[in-house]
C-alpha cells in the first residue's frame, strides 16, 4: 500500500493499462480478500494524503468489494442458486462443451491473447481487472459458455476470489446484473489499452472485431428479493464464559477493530485437509491461503498472548468442535463468515457445537454494519452516499499531495 501511494494520482488516467508488471493498479486486492488488510485502513491512508476528487476512482474500486459484499448478504440466495448451476451444469452439460469450457480455461481456444490470460491466471492467480472483463465477455459472448462455469474457473484460481465479487461481476458480464447491459470484449477496447507487444500474434483476434461481437444474453431465474441481514453481535462483546477465537480466511486481523481487547483463552484456524475434500481450490491458492491464515495466527499469537491452534481439516464443523471441547470453551468468537463457501458451512458448525453446549458467536466490522445496508440497488446511488461522507475526511486543500 504505501509502495503504491506515489502512483495514485494518475490512477484514474492509466488504471486501465493493461500489460507486464500492472504498475498502474495496486495489487491489493488478495490482501484485502483476507483482510489482512482492512478497507478502513486503505481509505483513511488515502485521505489523509491526498484530496478527495484526486483519489476518488481509486476508492470507488476499494468500496466495490464492499459494495458487492453487502449485495449478496442482502440476496444469499443469489450465491446459492449460482453454485447449484454450476454442479448442475457439470452433470448435465453436454461433454463437448465441457471440453470447450475445459479447452479454453487451459488457454486453448485459438485466441492468442485470451490464451494469454488463461495462462497468466493459472500461473500466477492474478489477472488485471480489465483482463478479466476481456476473458470473461470472451467466455460468455464469443465462446458462448454458461457464466456459472467461467465464474467457477475464476473462483478456483484467483488468490484475491471472492465469492461476492466473482459471482456478481460475472453476472454483470453475462447482462444479469443489471438489466440490459452486458460486456463486450471488442479488438478496438483491447487495441486501446492492452500492451501493443502483447496483440502481435493475431491469432483469433478476428473473432473480436467489434461488428462481430454480439450480446449472448443469459435469462435470470434467481429471485433478487431482498433479504433481512442475520442478527449479529456488535461492540463490546458480552462476556462469554471461557472464549476462544475462532479465525478465519474472511478476516484475518482479529487484533484491529471489536476484538482486539477481548481476553481469549485460545484460537484456532483451520486449513482444507487435502485437495480431494477441496476440489474447488487451484493447488496456488492452497498454498496463498495457508500463508494467509498462518500470517493471520501469527499476529493473533503476538497480541492475544494465547496458543494458537492451525491444523489441516476435513470437516471444518468436526475440527471446531474438537478443538472446543479440549479447550473447554463455552463460546467462540469470530466475525462472521461472508455469504460464499465459508458461510455455507455456519449450520453445520452451529449445530456441532451446539451439541456440545457451545455457542457460536458472529460479529459483523463497523465497516460492514455501516456499508452493507446501502447495498440494496446500484452502485452509483451507494456511492453517492459513500462519497458524501469520505469528502468530510480527504486531505485539506492547503495540503500538498503526495506526488
Amino acid at each position: 500500500m504505501e509502495a503504491f501511494l506515489p502512483f495514485l494520482a494518475h490512477y484514474a488516467a492509466k488504471r486501465n493499462a493493461v500489460g507486464p508488471g500492472h504498475r498502474a493498479v495496486s495489487r491489493l486486492s488478495p490482501a484485502l480478500r483476507h483482510r489482512l488488510l482492512l478497507e478502513e485502513e486503505v481509505v483513511a491512508t488515502v485521505l489523509n494524503r491526498f484530496r478527495f476528487p484526486t483519489v476518488e476512482k481509486f476508492l470507488q474500486e476499494i468500496h466495490w468489494r464492499t459494495y458487492w459484499k453487502g449485495w449478496l448478504e442482502l440476496r444469499p440466495q443469489v450465491w446459492r442458486h449460482y453454485r447449484e448451476r454450476v454442479k448442475w451444469l457439470h452433470a448435465n452439460l453436454d461433454k463437448p462443451e465441457l471440453r470447450r469450457a475445459e479447452a479454453v480455461g487451459n488457454g486453448q481456444s485459438g485466441t492468442a491473447i485470451m490464451d494469454r490470460f488463461a495462462r497468466e491466471l493459472t500461473a500466477t492467480g492474478y489477472l488485471h481487472n480489465h483482463a478479466r472483463m476481456w476473458w470473461a465477455g470472451f467466455w460468455v459472448h464469443v465462446e458462448k459458455l454458461p457464466w456459472e462455469l467461467g465464474a467457477d474457473f475464476f473462483l478456483r484460481h484467483l488468490l484475491d476470489a471472492d465469492p461476492a465479487s466473482n459471482t456478481l461481476s460475472w453476472r454483470w458480464v453475462a447482462g444479469l446484473q443489471t438489466p440490459g447491459k452486458t460486456y463486450l470484449p471488442r479488438r478496438s477496447n483491447l487495441e486501446k489499452y492492452c500492451a501493443p507487444e502483447w496483440l502481435q500474434d493475431e491469432s483469433g483476434l478476428h473473432r473480436l472485431a467489434d461488428e462481430i461481437v454480439l450480446p449472448f444474453r443469459a435469462s435470470e431465474t434467481t429471485s433478487l428479493e431482498i433479504q433481512p441481514l442475520p442478527e449479529l453481535l456488535s461492540a463490546p462483546v458480552p462476556r462469554l464464559g471461557r472464549v476462544g477465537l475462532w479465525l478465519h480466511e474472511d478476516d484475518c486481523a482479529p487484533e484491529m477493530g471489536p476484538l482486539q481487547a477481548v481476553p481469549f483463552a485460545a484460537i484456532a484456524a483451520f486449513r482444507p485437509a487435502v485437495p480431494s475434500q477441496s476440489p474447488d481450490m487451484s493447488s496456488l491458492r492452497r498454498t496463498h491461503l495457508a500463508s494467509v491464515l498462518q500470517d493471520g495466527c501469527n499476529r493473533a499469537a503476538r497480541h492475544f498472548s494465547c496458543a494458537v491452534t492451525l491444523e489441516d481439516s476435513a470437516s471444518l464443523a468436526a475440527s471446531l468442535t474438537a478443538w472446543a471441547v479440549a479447550e473447554k470453551l463455552e463460546s467462540i468468537v469470530a466475525y462472521s463468515p461472508f455469504v460464499g463457501p465459508l458461510g455455507d458451512q455456519l449450520d453445520s458448525i452451529r449445530t456441532a457445537l451446539a451439541e456440545r453446549g457451545i455457542q457460536l458467536c458472529l460479529l459483523r466490522r463497523p465497516w460492514d454494519a455501516q456499508w452493507f445496508p446501502l447495498a440494496k440497488s446500484g452502485f452509483f446511488p451507494y456511492w453517492a452516499k459513500v462519497a458524501a461522507r469520505l469528502r468530510m475526511h480527504s486531505a485539506p486543500q492547503s495540503q500538498p499531495e503526495l506526488l
